[in-house]
């Protein structure tokens, strides 16, 4: 048997979109041709100990590509005859490649997200970026948009593949329950927009407090449920007391990912209008929450930022916005709200879209292509 050893910063239990997607995709291969060299994070023994696969841990809460850690998963390619390695993030682990193909790995393949189009855009980073590319069998992006960032910078040195992350259509599913969520914050039968994500400044919930106003001229019962935490907590908690929003915006904090079902499931409208910053060094590489919204069978309202538009059939699952006019976000919310039956339209249409196109089933057999060569 081919075994891969996936060496990865991003992996359970420390929780993100990458480490959600390295999981998912070795939740789908055979576990005894995998073994998995992370880094290490509170909760990671009793995390492992239910996992079907070997993992070994690091003692650091950062793997980085230093010798130590090349003679690391050089051994353990070795003991475990690996003649595959999959980087769970290429920028910076791929810089261990060299050591791999010593050690007697046959292929490596490094994915990326959306950090490394930020690498290729500064010169000293780009250089890495290069040298990690070249050391590399293949080299995955999430999106157009990121593979549009990348490739004139790498695709001179390595094969360049789409891996998407993708969604459990199992989990995240129409027939999620709502109403315990509903419940729980008081919301009721209210209309109800939701918008599930990490509080950071680049994924717009300031825009969306900033919008509700207008919304609430046209649907003065509705409710913004804001689901996630993050270091944007307090201003947007800020922001919502001084707009006098308290009754009708509600700020979950963070939740656990098994929760995250219900809590699409009790909106009508998902919107996350994210928006590009720091001159194009932070941006939205694809968006897994549009997706899973979909999925769930919501209609979906998203920014411009990066590839987050690639989510959206326009007119058809959702619409993309303009997400620094905090008016049209709040006249494609009232639109959506003022024709319920349309937004139900829309979301049935991105739930056969996730199925046909973003599904685990799709995505793991190019992940198994791609290991396998």
């Amino acid at each position: 048997m081919n075994r891969t050893l996936v060496v990865t910063n991003d992996f359970p239990p420390r929780q993100g979109g990458i480490q959600t997607f390295v999981a998912a995709l070795l939740a789908r291969r055979p576990p005894e041709s995998l073994v998995v060299l992370a880094s290490d994070h509170p909760g990671s023994a009793e995390h492992d100990a239910e996992l079907p696969y070997e993992v070994v841990r690091a003692r650091t809460s950062m793997l980085l590509p230093t010798p130590a850690a090349a003679r690391t998963a050089a051994r353990l390619a070795q003991e475990h005859d690996c003649r595959t390695v999959f980087f769970g993030a290429a920028a910076p682990l791929g810089l261990l490649a060299p050591a791999l193909r010593k050690a007697g790995v046959r292929r490596l393949v490094g994915a990326t997200h959306g950090h490394e189009t930020g690498w290729v855009a500064l010169p000293g980073a780009r250089s890495a970026m290069r040298r990690i590319a070249g050391g590399l069998d293949v080299l995955t992006y999430i999106s157009e948009y990121t593979h549009g960032l990348l490739a004139p910078a790498l695709a001179d040195r390595v094969e360049m593949a789409q891996l998407s992350p993708g969604v459990d259509v199992s989990v995240f599913t129409p027939r999620a329950d709502g109403s315990a969520v509903r419940a729980r914050y008081g919301l009721g039968d209210a209309p109800v927009v939701v918008c599930v994500s990490r509080l950071v400044p680049r994924k717009g919930q300031d825009v969306l407090v900033a919008a509700w106003p207008q919304v609430l001229v046209r649907h003065p019962a509705a409710r913004l449920l804001l689901v996630g935490g993050g270091p944007s907590e307090e201003s947007l908690r800020r922001a919502v007391a001084a707009r006098g929003l308290a009754g009708s915006v509600v700020l979950t904090g963070g939740l656990p990912a098994p929760e995250l079902p219900a809590h699409y499931a009790a909106g009508d409208v998902f919107a996350m209008p994210c928006r590009t910053r720091r001159a194009g060094l932070d941006v939205e590489g694809l968006g897994m929450v549009y997706l899973e919204a979909a999925a769930c069978g919501k209609p979906v309202v998203a920014g411009t930022s990066g590839g987050a538009p690639e989510t959206v059939q326009e007119g058809v699952t959702g619409h993309v916005v303009d997400p620094r006019s905090p008016a049209a976000v709040a006249g494609v919310l009232t639109g959506l709200l003022d024709d319920p039956a349309r937004a139900r339209a829309m979301g049935a249409a991105g739930r056969r879209w996730v199925e046909d196109r973003w599904s685990w089933t799709s995505i793991a057999a190019t992940f198994d292509g791609l290991l396998e060569g």
